[in-house]
């Protein structure tokens, strides 16, 4: 094996395996695909070990491939660490700051957040990473991640901004035409609105919401923002935040019945935190998440 591989054929080799072709990965990496090609057989040579075999949809990793994508992963990771960190050299705030947040997070309350954080920091640059998959902070997948669950690693400053509630809602429109459940038997006759493939948070929160099961179901997504927009539409009864219900005018249904506070922090590697790109985000978030949660007790 030589001494020194170069991070491009491991950048190739990551792109085969997340595009599943040669084509993919040139476009993904805006290269010319007999580039990609060079670098994955280079690679090859390198480690002395065969990495991917032809098919008739494209490259299939052989084993060693996927034994080394956590690591190709890593070093992908700190590479773009490396780039915000860079960028952010020079006097006052500026460069390139990751937020990780879950996508309703992401799309319903962090927008208006980031606008005042540019207008108040113009050279600063904002890429969010909208997923319910909590990104690690340790491994430089993103700089600050907005979770619902305490962050247990040492390496981690953590601020806790308080309890989002959820509960059951419907629109008004939806109401008017069906009427609002008095008692949980009362949702076998109204459309209930629900996910589609369970995750270990639905499986955590089962208990704070008994019935509520993909079977029932009259409309199932597994994306949070399309049970949210059916909700708003007036298609049936979900599951939203109580601060995002009552800013939309959504009506809480049967409330004692069903209730959930999910504890909310903001987390960053301690590391960065004397990076001003990183510390006026984190400030930012930290105000913005606050009044979001002081909406939903007004």
């Amino acid at each position: 094996m030589a001494a020194r591989i170069s991070w491009e054929l491991y950048r190739s080799f990551l792109a085969v395996l997340t595009e599943g072709s040669l084509s993919g990965a040139a476009r993904a990496l805006d290269i010319a695909q007999p580039t990609v090609g060079r670098h994955v057989a280079a690679l090859e040579r390198s480690l002395g070990t065969p990495l991917f075999t032809r098919s008739q949809t494209g490259l299939l990793p052989m084993e060693a491939a996927l034994s080394l994508r956590i690591y190709a992963e890593a070093m992908s990771n700190s590479v773009a660490a490396l780039e915000r960190a860079a960028s952010s050299q020079g006097s006052g705030v500026r460069g390139v700051v990751r937020v990780t947040a879950s996508e309703v997070i992401g799309v319903e309350v962090l927008p208006p957040i980031v606008a005042q954080l540019r207008e108040d920091h113009p050279d600063l640059q904002v890429e969010l990473v909208l997923s319910n998959r909590m990104q690690d902070l340790l491994q430089r997948e993103a700089d600050i991640a907005v979770r619902m669950t305490r962050p247990t690693q040492e390496l981690l400053i953590a601020r806790r901004i308080g309890h989002l509630g959820l509960g059951l809602h419907a629109s008004k429109q939806y109401l008017k035409r069906h009427g609002a459940p008095d008692v949980t038997a009362d949702l076998q006759r109204h459309a209930l609105i629900g996910f589609d493939q369970p995750t270990p948070f639905i499986r955590a929160a089962g208990k704070a919401f008994p019935g509520f099961r993909r079977e029932a179901f009259a409309m199932r997504a597994n994306s949070d923002l399309a049970q949210l927009a059916l909700i708003r539409s007036g298609a049936g009864i979900g599951i939203c935040q109580v601060a995002i219900a009552k800013r939309d005018g959504l009506v809480r249904v049967l409330r004692k019945q069903y209730s959930l506070q999910l504890d909310t922090w903001i987390a960053m590697h301690e590391d960065l935190r004397n990076s001003p790109r990183c510390r006026v985000t984190f400030d930012a978030l930290v105000k913005g998440l606050q009044a979001h949660v002081a909406g939903a007790t007004r």
